[in-house]
């Protein structure tokens, strides 16, 4: 086949009013009011001769793994692709619908079910769109430098580490962009990657929003044209430099610049490349060279999909029994203060639940286990890299498997197919901080995942 073929497509998920939102242990409400922005579920599909991938976009915070198969196998049947060729990756945003700790959920528990069941196809629908609009395209990669974000991990006077901002912790402000263009360079497709944590909107924050994520796309199809796809990278160390705001004007903001910078890169990008010819000298007040640029086909890139599981190392944790009992008993109480109580009481309450609630889920799933079986997935569009695994990672892990990676562009995220859970470094450890306390992982994990994407990597550049 002479040229990539690139295909995309879009479905609105935006939640109803009134639909449970957020999720914030801080958070006093339960249904949110409306949206501030749209949410899409946004699909990019890429196929040659050989090769055929899709890869999902989704305006949401995550799914567990029961969800996450649920898509996965929409997307599947409607595509007929098989499994190890979809990416299905959220932009973490943590101002959606509450899709994760139903639990918790008193109020409209009926509209969140409902909206979780109608959710897998209309995803599924945006992948199918996408492997429907193939068309040649040609892509070039570029990146820029954006400082909307911060290491979150600062200590305080008493010595725990706490969500902050860290302006001396380990950061990547790396805006990394991939453009795809029609045969008349007219652009498809924009993938902009970034690192941080979309937690710009919180618990006071009643509006369903994409966070910044969501304001990037909305910048870049605006300024450069075509359809945008932002594929988070690790941002489990990272947060944005302003944010746990209720004020809708600070996520768009930040966006905007985000977004901005991202456009200044793609418009930069040339998918066709040009050589520079001598034409002739013009004498007019001076004398002034002229040139011909001349459009050089470049050669079809290598499409190739590496997927894998691999096995990384849990810690210890309690059997689940007295802590579901401790969760169930702080619930009740929290009930009984939504019905009775002040805003006060409710939003210390609702921490402590949800605090609860995630010491019971972990010793559920992770009780007993020594590993953890996770899948690594790595796509190459030739000299661009994108590596992928579900969780939470440290942004030292990325920056790690980016300066060690063959690829001049290597795109590392979380947030794909699946799976909450943070992947901290081995020295966050003896720091400790939230990351830690609620990782289902050991110390060894992390470097368990930078060995397994380096040779997934040395796979798809062979």
């Amino acid at each position: 086949m002479k040229h990539l073929m690139a295909g995309v497509g879009r479905s609105d998920i935006t939640p109803a009013p009134g639909t449970p939102q957020g999720g914030w242990g801080a958070q006093t409400h339960q249904r949110g009011i409306g949206a501030d922005l749209p949410l899409y579920a946004t699909a990019l599909a890429l196929s040659d001769s050989r090769e055929t991938v899709a890869i999902v976009d989704v305006d949401g915070i995550g799914f567990d793994d029961e969800w996450t198969e649920r898509i996965l196998d929409a997307i599947q049947r409607l595509t007929q692709l098989p499994r190890e060729r979809i990416r299905f990756s959220c932009t973490h945003t943590h101002s959606p619908a509450n899709t994760f700790r139903l639990a918790t959920i008193t109020e409209g528990r009926d509209m969140i079910l409902s909206y979780l069941e109608g959710l897998p196809l209309r995803i599924a629908g945006a992948a199918w769109q996408a492997l429907e609009n193939l068309t040649p395209v040609r892509c070039a990669a570029g990146s820029g430098q954006c400082d909307i974000n911060v290491n979150r991990r600062l200590k305080v006077e008493d010595g725990r580490v706490v969500l902050g901002r860290n302006w001396q912790g380990a950061v990547d402000r790396t805006v990394r962009v991939i453009r795809f263009d029609d045969l008349n360079e007219k652009p498809v497709a924009t993938i902009v990657h970034y690192a941080c944590h979309p937690t710009t909107m919180a618990w006071e924050n009643q509006y369903f929003t994409p966070d910044y994520p969501g304001m990037v796309k909305k910048v870049v199809e605006e300024q450069v044209g075509g359809t945008c796809l932002f594929l988070q990278g690790a941002t489990g160390s990272l947060g944005p430099r302003r944010g746990f705001t209720g004020d809708l004007t600070v996520y768009r903001k930040l966006g905007k610049i985000l977004g901005l910078e991202a456009a200044k890169v793609a418009l930069n990008l040339e998918t066709l490349p040009r050589q520079e010819k001598l034409a002739g000298l013009l004498e007019s007040g001076t004398t002034i060279v002229l040139y011909e640029d001349v459009p050089v086909e470049p050669d079809a890139p290598v499409l190739r999909v590496v997927s894998r599981m691999v096995d990384l190392p849990l810690k210890a944790h309690l059997p689940p029994e007295q802590l579901e009992a401790e969760a169930a008993d702080l619930r009740e109480k929290l009930n009984q203060l939504r019905a009775e109580g002040a805003p006060e009481q409710v939003r210390a309450a609702t921490a402590r639940a949800t605090q609860a609630g995630m010491r019971a889920e972990r010793s559920r799933l992770y009780y007993g286990k020594t590993h953890l079986a996770r899948q690594l997935m790595g796509i190459r569009i030739g000299e661009i890299a994108l590596v992928s695994m579900p969780g939470e990672p440290f942004n030292e892990i990325a920056q790690e498997i980016s300066a060690r990676s063959p690829f001049p562009h290597t795109l590392f995220s979380g947030y794909s197919n699946g799976g909450f859970g943070y992947l901290p470094i081995r020295s966050a450890f003896t720091e400790g901080g939230y990351e830690v306390e609620t990782t289902p992982y050991g110390p060894d994990a992390a470097e368990a995942v930078v060995r397994e994407s380096l040779r997934i990597l040395e796979e798809l550049k062979a």
